[in-house]
């Protein structure tokens, strides 16, 4: 089963593998944050990527069991040598699940969806990828390049879960949504050098 993003449109295409938007939504700014406690409260972890490092402050305060989930998959080494596997200028970029190779991991358990209004999907916030069942995420996240207002929570269904934003290396974020990308063994906008995640480490 491929995960998958809700579209805009008038249907939802799976983003494990591939995905379709409309990459003319309106293009966001700074992103915006609501409810946030202050920083040194919340956990921060680094992804050290081929074309350069990018931090998140994470938000267990909002989304408790998906940050946990983040972060064993972090202790455990599973992130390491994944690459960001569909990248969508204008909209997102998503990785965790697939090797180099295109060689999809074995995950644990699905988590449920804490989707909350309290944190939408803003430019620079991550969120879970996930099947059109809404507690299937596993391992697969996304960065959002842009404002996303369809991916929230009730605006068409159940929403994807923002768990963290990026505090550190958006220019990273924007540079891997702008690779040159293909199509790889059936799944379209991969990219042709593979975006390598070499690491995710917490940061004290």
């Amino acid at each position: 089963m491929h995960v998958l993003i809700m579209i805009l449109g008038l249907s939802f295409l799976s983003l494990q593998a591939h995905a379709q938007t409309d990459t003319n939504s309106a293009k966001a700014g700074v992103t915006e944050e609501t409810s946030e406690k202050p920083n040194k409260e919340l956990q921060k972890v680094r992804i050290l990527t081929s074309e350069g490092a990018i931090e998140l402050q994470l938000r267990p305060d909002v989304a408790p069991e998906t940050v946990e989930n983040f972060l064993q998959y972090a202790r455990d080494g599973f992130f390491d040598g994944t690459i960001f596997h569909r990248v969508i200028p204008g909209f997102m970029i998503q990785g965790g699940g697939f090797t180099s190779d295109m060689a999809r991991k074995e995950t644990r358990a699905p988590v449920k969806n804490e989707a909350s209004s309290t944190l939408p999907n803003l430019r620079g916030t991550v969120a879970m990828a996930r099947t059109n069942a809404p507690d299937s995420a596993t391992s697969q996240f996304f960065i959002n390049v842009t404002k996303n207002d369809f991916l929230n929570a009730g605006v068409r269904g159940a929403g994807y879960a923002v768990f963290a934003k990026v505090t550190a290396g958006m220019g990273v974020v924007d540079t891997i949504a702008g690779v040159k990308t293909a199509r790889v063994r059936g799944m379209a906008d991969v990219p042709v050098n593979p975006v390598v995640i070499e690491s995710v480490t917490l940061l004290e």
